[in-house]
């Protein structure tokens, strides 16, 4: 494969918007976490689902946090292709390309497994409402 300029132009959209969509979902998950939290200090509020919704979103964190970091080297790495292209070292531009490329795969193995957690959790936080079977 010849890899030039263009190819790594392709990856410049992509992966700010993913980022864009990791961090999105960093924020929502850490603002429901902060809701969590001032309703069990403040308010002694604790939901007897409260255990199992605490180990759903330590998972979470722990797989946005990978997610944000494969994409974040991803990114690093298509700038350093661009870099290896502009010093003309073509074999070590497509090792580094080929590095961003297994970087962004990786991180979006772990947004899909903590979109399933997150999926888990919206089960759970409906577990204590009455709900026709049927419906589901």
């Amino acid at each position: 494969m010849n890899i030039d300029y263009t190819v790594t132009a392709l990856m410049f959209p992509a992966i700010p918007l993913l980022m864009g969509v990791y961090s999105n979902r960093f924020h929502t998950l850490s603002g429901l976490i902060r809701k969590i939290h001032d309703a069990h200090v403040f308010e002694k509020h604790t939901p007897p689902e409260w255990k199992a919704q605490f180990i759903n979103l330590n998972k979470r964190i722990s797989l946005l946090k990978f997610t944000i970091m494969f994409a974040a080297f991803g990114f690093l790495f298509n700038m350093l292709t661009v870099f290896g292209l502009y010093l003309n070292e073509i074999f070590i531009a497509r090792i580094i390309f080929g590095s961003c490329c297994l970087s962004m795969i990786i991180s979006i193995i772990f947004f899909i497994l903590e979109i399933q957690i997150s999926t888990k959790a919206l089960k759970l936080h409906m577990s204590d409402m009455d709900i026709d079977q049927e419906i589901m």
